[in-house]
């Protein structure tokens, strides 16, 4: 049984992403977040969370031995070179995770949230095709204060951290500009969807023995690809 086409799917703080999986999800593509996988792979007793508390201390741990959130993220929030070494230890355990998920024979595509993906390309070379959801700064700010209730400096400080939209918009096949009416998604993603199904009946067809490996790079977006979706 042939391995499922695989989407990676990226966005920034308030590009909509969710509202964008969610809505392949109600079509039926199984959707696997890194953000979810991650938060299981700190669950007490998993390997992670003792290296967390090897490279960060013991107060990585509340009174019922599970991870303190709020101390982790004070210790990496503002210092990227903590941040390096807790990436270091979830990234890779991330990535392990989901291509066992994306690689269970079954459904026809797959999707995979990361957040990160742009950050940590190398690591999804056999990726079949990348969605970028992209919004300007400012919505993403808005989105962020009106989401999240924080505010317009602490929105600045969050999307400060992340690698900037030229670089997501540089490694994707596929672009969704998600500034307008969220009903406006609907249409879209059946458009996508319907070629994504297309694309994964092409990939059967002219599999080679090694059934359901890349078929093209993801760090370079494909000549035929789809313009930007408004």
């Amino acid at each position: 049984m042939a391995t499922p086409f695989i989407i990676g799917i990226t966005g920034g703080i308030g590009s909509g992403k969710s509202a964008v999986t969610a809505r392949f999800s109600e079509r039926g593509v199984p959707v696997f977040d890194a953000d979810i996988v991650a938060r299981q792979l700190v669950e007490p007793g998993e390997p992670a969370l003792a290296a967390i508390v090897a490279e960060f201390g013991p107060q990585m741990l509340d009174a019922a031995e599970r991870l303190n959130r709020a101390a982790l993220r004070a210790v990496v929030f503002n210092d990227a070179a903590a941040r390096e070494r807790l990436n270091a230890i979830l990234h890779p355990r991330v990535h392990t995770r989901l291509h066992a998920l994306a690689h269970k024979p079954g459904p026809t595509c797959v999707m995979l949230a990361i957040p990160l993906l742009a950050e940590s390309i190398q690591r999804y070379s056999w990726l079949d095709r990348i969605l970028v959801v992209d919004v300007p700064r400012v919505v993403q700010i808005e989105r962020a204060m009106r989401r999240d209730g924080m505010d317009a400096a602490t929105a600045e400080r969050m999307l400060d951290a992340q690698t900037d939209r030229a670089t997501r918009r540089a490694i994707a096949h596929d672009i969704i500009t998600n500034d307008g009416p969220i009903d406006a998604l609907d249409t879209i993603v059946t458009r996508l969807h319907t070629h994504y199904l297309a694309q994964a009946s092409r990939q059967v067809a002219h599999s080679s023995p090694q059934v359901g490996s890349s078929t093209a790079d993801p760090a370079h977006p494909h000549p035929t690809s789809p313009p930007s979706i408004p």
